[in-house]
């Protein structure tokens, strides 16, 4: 297997990505200054890449002061809180896929947030009507809001495999918080996204539409609340957010909405109460599944399992494509062959996914001898879209008819993040409130959003289909896309990958590691590459750049037309070479682009004229 990495690694070499910087060094008590825009880093002794580049220079202080990668992890996800409130923070949930270079096994967090007690199965229904709300209407009301996890998530990281407090770990953000950060283009377009919804409440309108308007670029952003809530955390503990006050002001704002008294356009749709109580707060249970696991092309592929419908739609997709030579088949029919079997896994995904799937279901899915009644697809010759789901030996033993993709996804919300340590650990991390903006209600008097989590579960049962396995139901986690990923060589890590995007998050994973593996690009430019996303529909869709390159061999060989989409994911990847020599990359364009850092750019620690300086390294991304 070395020896066909080995093979891949030119196009590395020859990328030129050690650039050196000026060092940048942090003042003892201030927010570290961020790290250079640019998305990629590569060089020694640690790495971080995430969307933002403040929270990038807050992981690479961490490293640099002696934290490790879960530290790092932790310090950084507590910053985009702040930074990137609109995709993550305390209101929502994730997974956290950490890789131990000691034991060398791959372990997961399952945060994601759960149904209340409350939930029915009806819960998405319009007593009125009878028929399913609207999803504006479903997203904007407490009936959307989960459990939150993300914060039980941290302090169970650290606390497994850190080396650091949560209390130490959310000084930065904190810091973050109370002095500010510039508001670029991304942050003011996604406050201009949401001007409508975040005018309904009067606590969101106060912290992103002062005076009524979206936050010029170049401005200063604060968020006093948000600060004074992680000083009550760092105090008194994740106590505080689960059965103390911060937990009774989530209940009140969910059962009574903090609707604005005269919002300047009014809303559509009734803004509804749901049902979550302190009860349900302090019930919250992490879970800490074993991983998925698969093989692709020697090289062990490591995954989340339920509810995440990632790691086994990742792993089945590959599954099916190991069975082709894609290192040597031409651009357009290779292509087509990933395209066919992401729709195969997708039409899989969506008829025997969700929280309380089987393990023996799931293992089947990712087993070969499952790919290999699967390998229907053919290079020269496209599968019809949508195809049926395939005929497992459990729990059905029929096959369903075909379906296009139903998730309930529909944002390019979440965010993620990716660190690697001098000592060989690696964080995987995705973390999201679901839709941008959330559920659109800033808690009274805390400062972050709450998640609209529960629209991720199947709206209503499908009449004359078989059970749907993403209905709510009290205590369920909705099923969810997200795919933080690590990829383990003899061992060892090799590449850890994950992006937001809803359901595009498995398209855009399952697409940079068949860059990576079977075509040949750097990591850099496999994150780079313009994407599509099948996910067993007649119209999938794909970025400009990638229609204008492929589409037409593409539907010469029977893939339907894509439908333009102006950008899917925005993933953060860490690469492990030779003697440890790691190449961190973040987006070069997507969502205004991410930030990559390293902290030498040379082995042997030798990190720049400044005593303990960290120095960033970068190379532009490959071209679109």
């Amino acid at each position: 297997m070395r020896a066909y990495r080995a093979g891949l690694m030119a196009a590395v070499a020859a990328a030129g990505l050690v650039v050196p910087a000026t060092p940048v060094v942090a003042a003892a008590h201030a927010v570290p200054p961020p790290v250079s825009s640019r998305s990629t880093a590569a060089g020694y002794g640690g790495a971080v890449a995430t969307v933002d580049a403040t929270a990038t220079a807050v992981g690479r202080d961490v490293l640099r002061s002696g934290g490790n990668a879960v530290d790092a992890a932790v310090a950084a996800a507590a910053t985009l809180g702040v930074t990137e409130p609109f995709s993550a923070g305390i209101g929502g949930g994730g997974f956290f896929v950490y890789y131990d270079a000691r034991s060398k096994r791959v372990h997961t967090i399952d945060g994601r947030e759960s149904a209340p007690a409350s939930t029915r199965r009806d819960t998405f229904v319009d007593p009125a009507t009878g028929q399913p709300y609207a999803f504006e209407e479903a997203r904007i009301s407490g009936l959307s809001v989960g459990v939150p996890g993300t914060l039980l998530t941290w302090e169970a990281a650290l606390r497994k495999w850190g080396t650091r407090s949560l209390a130490a770990s959310l000084r930065p953000a904190i810091r973050a918080a109370d002095k500010g950060f510039a508001v670029d283009a991304t942050f003011r377009q996604q406050v201009l996204e949401n001007a409508a919804v975040f005018a309904q409440f009067a606590p969101t309108a106060q912290l992103f539409l002062p005076d009524g308007r979206a936050p010029e670029v170049g401005s200063t952003h604060r968020n006093p609340d948000l600060a004074d809530t992680y000083r009550l955390i760092s105090r008194r503990g994740v106590e505080a957010f689960y059965e103390g006050p911060i937990g009774a002001d989530i209940a009140a704002a969910v059962q009574d909405p903090p609707v604005a008294d005269s919002p300047p356009r009014p809303w559509p749709y009734p803004i509804r109460p749901g049902g979550l109580t302190t009860t349900d707060l302090a019930g919250y249970e992490l879970r800490f599944p074993a991983p998925t696991h698969s093989s692709y092309r020697g090289y062990d592929i490591y995954g989340m399992s339920t509810p995440s419908s990632g790691g086994t739609a990742v792993g089945e997709a590959l599954n099916i494509m190991e069975r082709f030579d894609l290192r040597h088949t031409p651009p357009a029919k290779a292509l087509s062959v990933h395209l066919d079997a992401s729709a195969l896994a997708f039409a899989d995904r969506d008829a025997y996914v969700g929280d309380d799937t089987h393990p023996r279901v799931l293992r089947e899915l990712l087993s070969d001898r499952y790919a290999a009644t699967r390998a229907v697809v053919q290079p020269d010759s496209a599968l019809p879209k949508p195809t049926a789901p395939g005929e497992l030996s459990d729990p059905y033993g029929s096959v369903r008819p075909p379906t296009a993709a139903t998730s309930g996804e529909k944002a390019k919300s979440t965010t993620n993040l990716t660190v690697a340590d001098r000592w060989g650990n690696v964080v995987e991390y995705t973390l999201t409130i679901e839709q941008t903006g959330g559920n659109a209600m800033v808690v009274p008097g805390r400062g972050f959003l709450l998640n609209n989590e529960l629209t991720d579960f199947s709206f209503a049962q499908r009449a004359g289909a078989l059970p749907d396995p993403n209905l709510p139901a009290p205590g369920k986690r909705p099923r969810s896309s997200m795919s933080p990923t690590v990829v383990l060589d003899d061992g060892e890590p090799f590449l850890a990958v994950g992006s937001p995007g809803g359901a595009t998050i498995i398209t855009t994973v399952l697409q940079i590691l068949f860059n990576r593996i079977d075509r040949g690009m750097s990591l850099s430019e496999a994150v780079a590459a313009p994407r599509a996303s099948q996910r067993n529909s007649d119209t999938p869709v794909a970025e400009p750049a990638f229609i204008a390159e492929y589409e037409s061999e593409l539907v010469a060989l029977g893939q339907p037309a894509f439908r333009p989409i102006a950008e899917l994911g925005a993933a953060t990847a860490i690469e492990f070479q030779d003697q440890r020599r790691l190449v961190a990359v973040a987006e070069p364009i997507r969502r205004g682009g991410g930030s990559a850092a390293v902290l030498c750019p040379a082995p042997n620690g030798a990190c720049g004229a400044v005593d303990g300086g960290i120095t960033v390294t970068s190379s532009p991304g490959a071209p679109r």
